[in-house]
């Protein structure tokens, strides 16, 4: 029986408007929540704010969105990216739209413990110059010490443990007993052991990096298919160069996967020990704040700390992609 193929073409034209159409969804979703924000009066429970950070949010996302769906109409490689988040940023809009209407509109929640986007946005605008920023710099260079210090660490103890049978017989045993410590269970040790709470939270942030990343190094390099050695042997290849151009590249992916894990686990740390000791900083920040049940800049902090961890993730999913450029095909992205 054969296709008629005016019915194939059809088909083809259907799913190709229902594609365009969820393209606006974000952009609908956006003028869905404006509508509440222009319409409804605010609760008088909610202290005001002197401009009106939320409408400025959504009136952008509005015309970025609007932009974004003209461009998928004349740009199918466009299109085909924005369809694939349509959805999740229409559900984002809707969420925050929500959200505003249960608190700002009509304080279902108690407005100390659950304030407005307008007032979480007020604090990002306002004390994001001379505080915020401020305290997300004493944060980075805590993180990036001790993250630098625990991933070196790391990777040169995983090589050491899966290149060399000495160095797994004494190494091996303190993983599997020091490893599954919490770094946070060393605190009151290292309030001594350390001059400073920076370079005890260095130690702290080192610490939790430094496991994973050694277990993966070692995992991997043991996961090295032998025939690889033996190839690199029979071509003369000595000691080191199968260390450095067979093993390490061979066990990248599963290095990568433990510089991931110990990247989550450096961020808990961090905040724990700004909590605890150091005097500045997004965890004390946020615990400071806490203290003064000033949830709205609580709140800010949190925003700070989830981009934060986005972007820095991201960065290493980039340099993932570019040192392992030549397993596209291989392995699952």
């Amino acid at each position: 029986m054969m296709r008629n193929p005016r019915c194939g073409g059809l088909s083809r034209l259907k799913r190709e408007y229902g594609q365009r159409a969820v393209c606006w969804w974000p952009f609908l979703s956006a003028v869905l929540a404006v509508v509440p924000e222009l319409l409804l009066p605010d609760s008088p429970d909610h202290p005001p704010v002197n401009r009106p950070y939320f409408f400025y949010l959504l009136t952008a996302a509005a015309a970025y969105f609007f932009a974004a769906a003209l461009a998928a109409h004349a740009h199918a490689g466009f299109r085909a990216r924005l369809e694939g988040k349509a959805y999740f940023y229409g559900a984002s809009l809707l969420f925050l739209n929500i959200l505003n209407v249960v608190t700002d509109k009509l304080a279902a929640l108690p407005p100390i413990f659950f304030p407005s986007p307008d007032r979480i946005l007020s604090v990002l605008a306002q004390d994001w110059r001379y505080l915020l920023a401020d305290c997300l710099g004493s944060s980075a260079v805590l993180l990036f010490s001790g993250f630098f210090s625990g991933a070196l660490c790391g990777i040169v103890t995983g090589i050491a443990v899966g290149f060399s049978k000495k160095a797994a017989y004494w190494v091996n045993p303190l993983i599997r007993i020091l490893g599954p410590i919490p770094p946070t269970a060393w605190i009151p040790i290292v309030l001594v052991a350390f001059p400073t709470t920076f370079w005890g939270g260095v130690f702290l942030i080192a610490l939790s990096v430094w496991f994973p990343t050694t277990v993966m190094t070692s995992s991997g390099i043991l996961n090295v298919q032998n025939a690889y050695f033996e190839v690199s042997s029979t071509l003369g290849a000595g000691r080191w160069f199968q260390i450095f151009r067979v093993g390490i590249p061979a066990s990248m992916p599963f290095i990568f996967i433990g510089l991931f894990t110990g990247t989550c686990s450096s961020f808990i740390t961090l905040m724990t020990a700004e909590m605890v000791g150091v005097k500045n900083g997004i965890g004390w920040y946020i615990n400071w704040q806490r203290e003064m049940l000033s949830y709205a800049n609580v709140y800010a902090g949190l925003i700070i700390i989830a981009v934060s961890f986005y972007s820095l993730i991201t960065l290493l999913f980039k340099l993932r992609d570019h040192l392992l450029v030549w397993q596209k095909g291989v392995i699952k992205w």
